[in-house]
């Protein structure tokens, strides 16, 4: 794997090229790649306006969304249930339920929407989910090199046979705190909730993303497995420092061990304020209440 200091990623040659001709590549199953190189302080997603609605009902939820994510940076998300959340984390990455209605949002200088979602993947964009799925028949450790060896094949790196790939993965599950004995359990099969999120930052570490979108990784957890959980994504942001992290959360404990540069509050599906901790401190202590009576 590149290190950080040289972000390199596969994306689209012939970024200029018109939306029609990118298509017309894609289509015939031949989209060439080509090297991207990412500076340091360089901006890694920027979205504007984005609107989206769920595919299925027509049902708008993203009104608007304006948000920029350099690397380095830590971001947050707060708002209450159904204020587009996890659909804006949703839409990032793919996720066929949600149709992109209006606005834009770039990865690298990318066009996100251009690319399929194993390709934004492939460029070091991740997504933790907020209920991880069970694989059953699927070992864990199976399924982690398979998915680091498909972001290295693509980033033109050396594949891991199994023991480099042990090798690469034994120092992730010592610094959460987990068992070795998972790796050869089926994914998520049978993992408390707990066990589950951590699954979710040993698959983050294994393929040492650029762009981590975190989705309410605090939800179930117990007291030990968040300090665990939050350790080790600062730990792999100590060793990754130009990671950006964009975290989505209800709650203040969170983002007491994993401290963001910028919280930002949302609402019907915008982005309605941005501040800082002292935000977080505000809503704590009035709930969103405070956003209205400060308008």
């Amino acid at each position: 794997m590149l290190s950080t200091a040289s972000v390199a990623a596969r994306a689209p040659c012939g970024i200029g090229a018109s939306r029609r001709q990118q298509r017309g590549a894609a289509a015939r199953g031949r989209r060439q790649f080509c090297l991207v190189r990412a500076a340091k302080g360089d901006v890694l997603l920027e979205i504007h306006d984005l609107q989206a609605k769920v595919a299925a009902t027509g049902k708008q939820i993203l009104k608007g969304v304006t948000l920029t994510v350099r690397e380095g940076e830590v971001h947050a998300i707060m708002g209450k249930n159904g204020s587009g959340k996890s659909t804006l984390s949703k839409v990032l990455v793919g996720h066929p339920d949600y149709e992109v209605t209006g606005g834009s949002a770039a990865y690298k200088g990318v066009d996100l929407f251009e690319l399929e979602p194993e390709q934004r993947s492939h460029m070091g964009l991740f997504l933790s989910f907020q209920s991880p799925v069970e694989i059953p028949g699927v070992s864990n450790i199976d399924f982690l090199r398979i998915a680091t060896n498909a972001r290295r094949k693509a980033a033109g790196e050396k594949e891991l046979d199994p023991l480099e790939f042990y090798a690469h993965v034994m120092p992730k599950l010592e610094a959460l705190n987990m068992d070795p004995a998972f790796l050869n359990r089926n994914v998520n099969e049978g993992f408390s909730g707990g066990e589950k999120k951590r699954n979710e930052i040993l698959q983050l570490a294994c393929l040492e993303a650029d762009m981590a979108i975190l989705d309410e990784i605090d939800s179930g957890l117990d007291i030990d497995a968040l300090r665990d959980v939050s350790k080790a994504v600062n730990g792999l942001k100590s060793q990754q420092q130009d990671m950006g992290i964009l975290m989505v959360t209800h709650y203040k404990r969170l983002l007491d061990y994993i401290r963001p540069d910028y919280v930002h509050i949302m609402q019907e599906g915008r982005i309605v304020t941005t501040g800082d901790m002292g935000l977080v401190d505000k809503l704590e202590e009035s709930g969103y209440s405070v956003l209205s009576s400060s308008a």
